[in-house]
């Protein structure tokens, strides 16, 4: 077995958790006939398993998903919400750093755009990809505050136009001043064609191209997103509602 001293010198090395895995597989007699050749590939695959699932936990963190248990394994295929499995599966093991192509999720508010928003960001992190999510009102806000110091708010620009996969959610479901639509272009201009956008919203590109403050920078945003992008029409259904009621109807449920 290993002394103290061994490990010391696994750590320095960065080898803990291979060394740590080699002993309970050579404490299991089930492995008795296995050769320490065996037993030590198998702590390293052990050992990389689990360095890749602590990334992709990180990823997920770092993410800030509202949902952050949203999977496509678990989304609805009900009619008239315009996904299929098939469809969702490409999402879900998609590069989006090979093919930064947009997307965008359209649907009225209750159709589930957030958990696909989150399913699909959450996938792309399995994948190990570098994911950001935020709310536009939240985006705004944070921009706005980040002004104040021209460090931060260059800092912050940066890490949007940088991210592999940027989630805004929310598109302009409330307005935002210049100063952001003008922030917002930086980042969307940087990105084109480097790294790709996930839009969520209750309205299209006719309306975002009247609700921005700037028809310019309008026309610019717009054009950046929508002609380079795919498009999830996820229909009326109502989701939110849908889920209150099975809730509803659950034996655990009370009031």
């Amino acid at each position: 077995m290993f002394t103290s001293i061994d490990y010391e010198k696994f750590r320095t090395l960065r080898i803990t958790h291979v060394a740590t895995r080699f002993e309970e597989l050579i404490a299991d007699e089930a492995n008795d006939e296995l050769t320490p050749e065996q037993l030590f590939l198998t702590a390293i695959d052990d050992a990389l398993e689990q360095r890749r699932a602590n990334r992709i936990a990180a990823l997920i963190r770092k993410a800030g998903f509202p949902i952050p248990t949203a999977t496509i394994a678990e989304l609805d295929y009900r009619e008239g919400r315009g996904i299929n499995p098939t469809r969702m599966r490409r999402y879900a093991a998609h590069n989006w750093s090979a093919e930064p192509v947009n997307l965008l999720i359209n649907s009225p508010t209750g159709g589930g755009k957030t958990y696909l928003a989150c399913a699909i960001g959450i996938a792309a992190c399995q994948n190990q990809h570098d994911v950001a999510y935020t709310r536009m009102d939240e985006l705004a806000r944070k921009l706005v505050i980040a002004r104040g110091d021209a460090i931060a708010h260059q800092r912050l620009l940066n890490e949007l136009s940088d991210t592999d996969l940027l989630i805004i959610d929310d598109f302009l479901t409330v307005g935002i001043d210049p100063d952001a639509a003008s922030d917002l272009f930086a980042i969307l201009a940087n990105r084109e064609h480097r790294r790709p956008t996930v839009i969520a919203s209750q309205s299209g590109p006719d309306y975002w191209v009247t609700a921005l403050p700037d028809r310019v920078a309008a026309d610019s945003i717009v054009n950046r997103l929508a002609n380079n992008a795919r498009t999830i029409n996820l229909g009326d259904v109502d989701m939110r509602r849908q889920r209150a009621h099975q809730a509803r109807q659950a034996d655990t449920y009370w009031e």
